[in-house]
């Protein structure tokens, strides 16, 4: 069985981590290179870069952000926000990113999945979908969670896997921020539909949060922000607590 994974998410914006609740309420949460660092040395398995107005401010990724984040680490780094063509993929690549995460230009230009992935292989391409629940229906949202696009999540997600993506991190927006718990159901759900890595991400507050979401679901990995920037968990504890509770991590 492969090993669960640990990954922290730096939400950018302006330059600085920030991170919200429900996708709004954003505050500063540090230094992003300091952040990116620290975590390297607690043991994070990998490292999430979204910049994530440069859709809804119609710009590209900030290139040098990520180069100078690329430089410090030596972890599998993966970056999304503005991400629209092959080009822009390419850029990212270039500047030290190991995989590319596309969210709302993958809804706008399906097609754009299979480019990315036939240029550097499926296991570069991370398509990130935040999904809300309402009206009795889990459905994909998408300028940073600003515009619902009706689509149905698990039929969307299902579709990306055909296209070529390689993961997909699925982003509760009902739990983003309130450190409530991951989305367990939906996220069970949406694991027996594809047969690609998932990364949970979305209400994690605590360590049995995690320990919740590798036992009721079949996600790869458990993506968290506030609580490891804040110093809520740190990913040492997380990791010690997981082993005495017999979930095979990295």
């Amino acid at each position: 069985m492969l090993k669960k994974r640990i990954i922290p998410c730096l939400d950018i914006k302006d330059g600085r981590t920030v991170k919200g609740v429900n996708f709004v309420a954003i505050r500063d949460a540090g230094d992003p290179i300091e952040l990116a660092k620290r975590y390297v040395r607690e043991g994070a398995d990998e490292l999430v870069f979204l910049d994530i107005t440069a859709t809804i401010e119609k710009r590209k990724t900030l290139s040098d952000l990520v180069r100078k984040i690329a430089k410090e680490i030596n972890i599998p780094f993966t970056v999304g926000g503005g991400i629209n063509s092959l080009k822009d993929a390419k850029a990212v690549i270039q500047a030290g990113a190991d995989k590319v995460s596309i969210n709302s230009a993958a809804v706008t230009n399906p097609h754009l999945i299979t480019e990315i992935a036939g240029e550097f292989g499926s296991q570069c391409v991370v398509v990130a979908i935040d999904t809300k629940f309402e009206n009795d229906a889990w459905t994909v949202f998408v300028n940073g969670g600003k515009i619902p696009t009706g689509i149905q999540t698990l039929e969307w997600a299902k579709q990306t896997e055909m296209l070529g993506a390689g993961e997909i991190l699925l982003t509760s927006m009902n739990n983003d921020g309130t450190k409530n718990g991951f989305a367990i159901s939906f996220l069970n759900e949406i694991t027996r539909a594809v047969n690609i890595p998932v990364i949970a991400s979305g209400g994690a507050g605590t360590i049995e949060h995690f320990k919740e979401v590798f036992e009721k679901t079949k996600v790869s990995a458990a993506l968290a922000a506030s609580i490891f920037h804040f110093g809520d968990i740190s990913i040492p504890e997380l990791k010690t607590y997981l082993k005495t509770q017999k979930i095979s991590i990295r």
